[in-house]
Parts: structure tokens; C-alpha cells; sequence
């Protein structure tokens, strides 16, 4: 494929990159269809790519030796899959997999790190992000131990309404639950409860997002923590605005 024009892409990360690293980073990038289920790491096993996710949205799933499972990272338009190579570490006991379908730019791992060792700021960006990963999961062992679980699904809704377009969010119970850690019954239960609040309205391969001011009230404190940090490090906000995203100016760029 011919290389893409950063103006067009949708991937935050690929906004703000140096032009230079766009340049070289995009070379020979693919682009690649991610239907649901598409596994984009697996766990234990070391890959030849990354992903930079344009649309749709993945997890990353922290899995034991007795099949237990529960989604540790959310990521969409904002981020890319395989940031453990930026750590430079070959391998993850972490699974990332598509759980609403889209498409993304798949870049070789010998590129990537080739890019981040020639542009310092290149490899600053993606550190960043490194960390604003490690906050989200931060704040959700916090959201787990100390917020009730319609709190809790009312922050996933927000998290997946950030990174996916429009209000409507093909999400099955199978997946709030594997967000959650709970049995699928109780999702069932607290979706019915953030209904009743006025908040969204719940089919059942889907969630409708009614009132986000009013679902960002139920999620309280919850919610709100790793976006602003995404924000203050990377320079664009995570949510999908209505309108796209102008290229930021090269001198504002956060790196």
C-alpha cells in the first residue's frame, strides 16, 4: 500500500508523531481489516507486529493457568497494540484481542523499533502512552475495590463510547462481563439499574448512550483520571469528537 497522509489517519498516536517518524514509521505499513475475535497479541508468544488501531476496539486481557480472565486495558483509536515493545520486551503473558470490529495500520516490529531508536521524541511519545496505560489500569483496580458495580460499568461505557463513533455501542453482556470480572446475570442487573437512571438503553448485543452527562455522574470519580493524563501527555483528548481531529501544529506537539 502506498504510505498514508498523517493528515488522514484516525490514530492519535500517529497525529502527533514527529513528521520525519510518521514518514519512516508508515513506510511500508498495512492496512489491515480487524474482525471481531482477531487476536492482535497472544499471550507468551512474541509477534512481528504492532498495531495502531484506526477504528473498532481491542482488549487486553490478563488470563491465569485456569482459564480465570478479566480485560486489564482498553484500546481504541487512541493507542496500539504490542506497547509492551516499547519496553522492549519480546513477549507478554497478556492476551489483546478485537472485540468490536474496525480496521488499523499494522507496522512491522523491526520498523517500529528501528523508529523509536533513530527519534528520541518518537520513543518518548510511546513511553508516554506506556504510562498512561498503566494509570487506566491503575485507576481500575481502584474503580474495583472501591466503587459499586453499576459505577464501575458506567465507567467501561464511557471508556468504550470514547473510542467508538456515535452513541451506539455494540457491546454483548459476554464482554461487560469480561470488563467487569462478574458473571454475565449481574451485568445484566446493573444495566438495568444505569436504565433505569435514564442513562443509556440496553438491547442485547448493544448499548445506546443516552445521556453522557448523566452517565458520567454515575460513574463519579471513577472516571476521568488516565483521559486527563492522556490528554496532559499526548495532546488530544481520547474521546471521538463529532467533527475530525485538525492535525495539531508540529510546535505543539506533545512529545
Amino acid at each position: 500500500m502506498a504510505a498514508p497522509n498523517q493528515h488522514d489517519v484516525h490514530n492519535l498516536l500517529l497525529k502527533v508523531l514527529p513528521t520525519d517518524a510518521f514518514d519512516m514509521l508508515l513506510a511500508d505499513a498495512q492496512a489491515v481489516q480487524l474482525p471481531a475475535r482477531h487476536v492482535l497479541v497472544e499471550a507468551d508468544q512474541p509477534h512481528e507486529h504492532v498495531c495502531f488501531l484506526e477504528d473498532g476496539l481491542a482488549s487486553m486481557v490478563a488470563v491465569n493457568g485456569e482459564d480465570e480472565a478479566v480485560e486489564v486495558g482498553h484500546i481504541g483509536y487512541e493507542g496500539m497494540a504490542g506497547a509492551h515493545i516499547v519496553l522492549k520486551t519480546d513477549t507478554t503473558p497478556n492476551r489483546t484481542f478485537i472485540q468490536v470490529a474496525g480496521s488499523g495500520l499494522q507496522v512491522s516490529v523491526e520498523r517500529f523499533r528501528r523508529v523509536t531508536t533513530e527519534f528520541p521524541d518518537a520513543h518518548t511519545l510511546f513511553l508516554n502512552y506506556v504510562h498512561c496505560s498503566d494509570i487506566q489500569l491503575a485507576q481500575s483496580a481502584l474503580a474495583n475495590g472501591r466503587y459499586n458495580m453499576h459505577e464501575r460499568l458506567a465507567r467501561w461505557l464511557l471508556m468504550c463510547h470514547d473510542r467508538l463513533n456515535g452513541g451506539d455501542l455494540p457491546l454483548t453482556h459476554e464482554f461487560l462481563a469480561l470488563m467487569l470480572g462478574v458473571r454475565r446475570s449481574g451485568v445484566t442487573n446493573e444495566l438495568h439499574v444505569i436504565e433505569g437512571l435514564r442513562a443509556i438503553r440496553s438491547t442485547r448485543a448493544n448499548v445506546r448512550i443516552l445521556d453522557r452527562e448523566r452517565l458520567e455522574e454515575i460513574a463519579g470519580g471513577s472516571y476521568g483520571i488516565p483521559e486527563r493524563e492522556y490528554e496532559r501527555l499526548i495532546g488530544l483528548p481520547i474521546r471521538r469528537p463529532a467533527h475530525p481531529i485538525a492535525d495539531p501544529p508540529a510546535a505543539n506537539r506533545r512529545v
